[in-house]
């Protein structure tokens, strides 16, 4: 019985991947314009979903739901929006409250998918903590093309964010030095880097989470992108021994980067 149980603990613990990105929602005040942009960019499908009583514009890239489509707050400027897995919500929003993070919104329950809430971190970024009703999807070797395989937090106190995500979500960190833009933040959880902390070189750039969309060519991609009206800031750009990738402003001015990765 003691056996059983403890294969049983395992599986369950192994479920679930603390730390990781685990859904990505596109906060925008026009889903016909984001749908036609994003279907023909990376070749996702853009599907309205029963969600209880409501629709939900959920992305699909081939069969897989990887994100979605949510109506952007009165004010609020489009921007992509990140979920990390946490085995409890509401510790985890408690611990970020006393490490210095705002609410957005309390823990709650969302039947039938999982249990989450929102936050700003102490350098102003908005993120979820989210524990699904089910399992977190499994990490792969190599991610397919159109499926996210990065994220980024764009920020002005690096240090400060680091210390904070550290502290309250368990992550543990690397450096990489990146030559005249300092040291790179490399976070990791469930035993594989999830996601990077950069000090925003311009004090104008609001803080962010910036996802990175796994992509087959990034110069097309690239290209493709200002043909279907998006503004691409930072051009396609190799880092050895990572990949090469890009970043834009979609058309109603959301942040996305996207990347192709060195073959593993």
């Amino acid at each position: 019985m003691f056996e059983r149980s403890t294969v049983q603990c395992k599986e369950i613990a192994m479920s679930y991947l603390p730390g990781k990105f685990i859904w990505f929602e596109l906060a925008c005040g026009d889903f016909a314009k984001a749908r036609a942009f994003y279907e023909p960019l990376f070749g996702w499908h853009v599907e309205a979903v029963a969600m209880g009583d409501e629709k939900y514009h959920m992305i699909l890239n081939g069969s897989g739901g990887i994100g979605g489509f949510m109506p952007a707050q009165a004010g609020q400027r489009a921007q992509w929006h990140s979920y990390i897995s946490v085995l409890d919500v509401d510790r985890s929003y408690q611990a970020a409250l006393a490490a210095g993070a705002t609410s957005v919104a309390p823990p709650a329950d969302f039947d039938p998918v999982g249990r989450g809430a929102s936050i700003i971190d102490p350098t102003g970024a908005a993120v979820s903590l989210w524990h699904s009703a089910d399992a977190d999807r499994p990490d792969l070797e190599q991610m397919p093309v159109g499926d996210w395989v990065w994220n980024e937090l764009w920020t002005p106190d690096a240090q400060k964010a680091l210390a904070f995500y550290e502290n309250t979500l368990g992550y543990t960190h690397e450096e990489m030095n990146i030559g005249d833009q300092g040291v790179y933040l490399i976070l990791n959880a469930s035993g594989k880097s999830r996601g990077g902390i950069f000090q925003a070189p311009d004090k104008n750039t609001p803080p962010m989470w910036m996802p990175y969309v796994h992509v087959a060519d990034c110069d097309a991609t690239a290209a493709r992108a200002s043909e279907l009206g998006a503004t691409v800031f930072m051009p396609a750009t190799d880092v050895p021994g990572v990949g090469r990738f890009a970043a834009m402003f979609d058309p109603q001015g959301a942040a996305l980067a996207f990347i192709k990765p060195v073959p593993m």
